[in-house]
C-alpha cells in the first residue's frame, strides 16, 4: 500500500515515515502544502496522511484541491488540534478520518486499513483478488497459490498487486519500481528483476510474462488455471 505523508515537522515526518515502512507500507513524505499536493495529483495513493500546519499553505487549502479535482483517496487529518469544531470542519471539507497528535502508529496503522477498506467496499471492490490459483489479500496482505498459503515480503506483495489490478495490461518497469518504492527511496538497479524472480519460485514460472522492451504483465488466467489442476510431481496417477 502506497501512502503520501504531508508533514513539516522534520522530526514527527521521519519518525511516522519511518514507523509506516517498518509496517510494511511505502511512504513519500513532504515538508510543504504546495509539495504534497503536486505528488497526490502526480502519482495514485491508497490513503493521504494530511498535516494542518504547513509552512507555505493550510492543510484545509490542500484538502480542497484535492476534493476540488474530484479525488477519492481517502485522507486521515493528523495535527495537534482536537477541537470538536476542527474536526467537523476537516470532515466537511472531504476528510475520512482525524488523528490527533501525539498518536500511537497502532492506532495510525489501523485507521489507515480501515479507510483502505471502507473505501475499497464504498468502490464494490473485493478484499481479495483473485487470477486463476492465485489469491491476493490486500486487507492482511498476503497471498494463497491453490488454496495454500505462501509467505512474501511486502515489497513482493505491492509488485504483484501492481500487476495483478492492471491485468491484462502490460506494466513498464518504471511503473513496477513507482509501487515498490517510496519518493526519494534508492532504487536499486536490478529490485524488480530480483522480486520477480521470487515470486516466479514460489508461485509459478508462468505467473508473471516478461515483455520484452515493454514490461511485464500477469500470465494467462486459462494457463494458470490448467496448471493449478495438475497433480504435484511425484503424486500418484
Amino acid at each position: 500500500m502506497r501512502l503520501l505523508l504531508i508533514e513539516d515537522e522534520e522530526v514527527l515526518g521521519r519518525m511516522t515515515s519511518e514507523s509506516l515502512v517498518q509496517s510494511g507500507f511505502t511512504v513519500d513524505w513532504f515538508d510543504t502544502g504546495s509539495a504534497g499536493s503536486a505528488a497526490a495529483h502526480a502519482h495514485d495513493y491508497d490513503v493521504i496522511l494530511l498535516d494542518l500546519g504547513l509552512p507555505d499553505m493550510p492543510g484545509e487549502a490542500v484538502m480542497e484541491q484535492l476534493r476540488a479535482v474530484r479525488s477519492t483517496t481517502p485522507v486521515i487529518v493528523l495535527t495537534a488540534r482536537g477541537q470538536v469544531e476542527d474536526r467537523v470542519a476537516m470532515l466537511d471539507l472531504g476528510a475520512d478520518d482525524y488523528l490527533v497528535k501525539p498518536f500511537a502508529m497502532t492506532e495510525l496503522c489501523a485507521r489507515i486499513r480501515a479507510v483502505k477498506r471502507r473505501v475499497s467496499a464504498g468502490a464494490d471492490h473485493n478484499d481479495m483478488l483473485k487470477v486463476g490459483p492465485l489469491e491476493l489479500f490486500r486487507n492482511t496482505r498476503s497471498a494463497r497459490w491453490k488454496g495454500n498459503p505462501v509467505t512474501i515480503t511486502a515489497k513482493e506483495f505491492d509488485l504483484l498487486e501492481a500487476l495483478v489490478v492492471r491485468r491484462p495490461a502490460v506494466v513498464s518497469r518504471e511503473k513496477l519500481e513507482e509501487a515498490i518504492y517510496g519518493w526519494g527511496e534508492e532504487v536499486e538497479s536490478n529490485a524488480v528483476d530480483v522480486y520477480i524472480h521470487f515470486l516466479r519460485r514460489k508461485f509459478s514460472p508462468g505467473l508473471i510474462v516478461t515483455i520484452r522492451g515493454k514490461g511485464y504483465q500477469i500470465g494467462n488466467e486459462e494457463l494458470l488455471l490448467l496448471e493449478a489442476r495438475r497433480p504435484a510431481a511425484g503424486a500418484s496417477q
